[in-house]
């Protein structure tokens, strides 16, 4: 049985950039139009401005991340750029401290920190034990002095807001065992570049290659839908898996864009984490949420179908037990069908990808968007950075 929350996630129109979505722009905190020569400012010279998980940002915010990174993959990879790249990072350090392995964070990062004139620094569980010779905060401090701005992949949520307390510049979740919100940016501009193409704006001679890439940018922003909508009201999405990090940001994200969310984990892994109740309770979305043990309960209807690993990193031990657990909850066509989710349904997975979560059919499939998933993050954090 289900329960909600409170029981127990082309042609374009030219129209204006809203006040709203410039007045709620604080983690990028960047001016919209530069001139060639205007220089721009670093991230230790602004007020940190960290990003712990995105229920911290109002829709607007989030909104306005997913059009400048879709405005500037648009631009990039279609090479209508005749004039540099903006170099916002230019002289300056993202300093990596990734205490958890990582493929697509790691590469994303230090591909987007170049691109924007910056140099990316790895410090790994090899070069840098957190809290271990030192304290964390002592590290933020020390860390936080000599680069522009950390991106922090580590274990305990508790770690990365010890980072952000202490530290002079921005920090950025680039993972924690509670929220992963980077990746979760890198979903949802997946889903609109999918269900909303009118947001991957075309770039005309009559926006002009000449302009100043910055200028290009917000040519693109201005034409966008007339509200901070992203296309996705109305969208079901279906979790199939274990609860963690990457549902929990999605409950706490995807139901205040007027997504519903159902999500359907077996007895004894099904529990969602205190503080992402609270802040559910927070943001009023409890009847958007759906909690269920039954995969095809969840997947009735669903627009979006989403699962991850059953075994997270540090659950090597449990795997015996979690593979048991959730037999039956393999995504698969067949299963997917006869629960009666929507004929045009998309898959996402954050990657790596095991069998069991999911078959090849489905992953491989023509409706699984993961690679553009995937790539997305690349275009998120230079949104995030920028």
């Amino acid at each position: 049985m289900s329960r909600t929350l409170s029981s127990s996630w082309a042609s374009v129109t030219p129209i204006r950039a809203t006040p709203r979505i410039r007045s709620t722009i604080s983690i990028v905190q960047t001016r919209s139009v530069h001139s060639d020569t205007e220089s721009t400012k670093s991230f230790s010279n602004r007020r940190p401005s960290h990003l712990l998980t995105l229920a911290d940002l109002p829709p607007a915010q989030i909104t306005f991340l997913i059009r400048r990174a879709i405005a500037m993959k648009h631009i990039i990879k279609n090479r209508v750029v005749s004039n540099p790249l903006p170099k916002s990072l230019s002289g300056g350090t993202i300093a990596m401290l990734f205490s958890k392995r990582s493929t697509r964070t790691r590469v994303a990062t230090e591909t987007s920190t170049a691109l924007l004139g910056g140099h990316a620094m790895f410090l790994g569980s090899q070069d840098i034990q957190l809290g271990v010779n030192e304290t964390l905060e002592d590290s933020a401090r020390v860390i936080g002095s000599m680069v522009n701005g950390i991106m922090a992949r580590v274990g305990s949520h508790d770690e990365v807001e010890a980072l952000a307390k202490y530290s002079p510049v921005p920090v950025i979740n680039a993972l924690s065992a509670l929220y992963h919100p980077t990746q979760i940016l890198a979903d949802i501009m997946a889903l609109c570049e999918h269900f909303n193409p009118n947001m991957d704006l075309p770039i005309t001679p009559s926006i002009g290659q000449k302009l100043p890439f910055r200028r290009q940018v917000e040519n693109v922003l201005k034409r966008s839908l007339p509200e901070p909508d992203l296309g996705l009201k109305g969208k079901k999405v279906a979790w199939v898996g274990d609860v963690n990090n990457i549902i929990n940001e999605i409950l706490v994200t995807l139901p205040r864009l007027g997504m519903t969310v159902s999500v359907a984990a077996p007895k004894g892994y099904d529990q969602v984490d205190p503080e992402v109740w609270r802040r559910i309770t927070e943001a009023g979305t409890q009847d958007k949420i759906i909690l269920t043990n039954s995969p095809e309960e969840a997947l009735n209807g669903a627009d979006i179908i989403v699962t991850d690993t059953w075994i997270s990193m540090g659950q090597e031990e449990e795997k015996a037990a979690r593979l048991e657990a959730f037999k039956g909850y393999q995504l698969t066509n067949d299963l997917i069908n006869r629960s009666g989710a929507k004929k045009d349904w998309v898959f996402l997975h954050c990657l790596p990808r095991k069998q069991e979560e999911v078959d090849d059919e489905v992953f491989y499939g023509p409706q699984s968007i993961v690679w553009n998933e995937a790539e997305n993050r690349k275009w998120t954090i230079m949104a995030i950075l920028s």
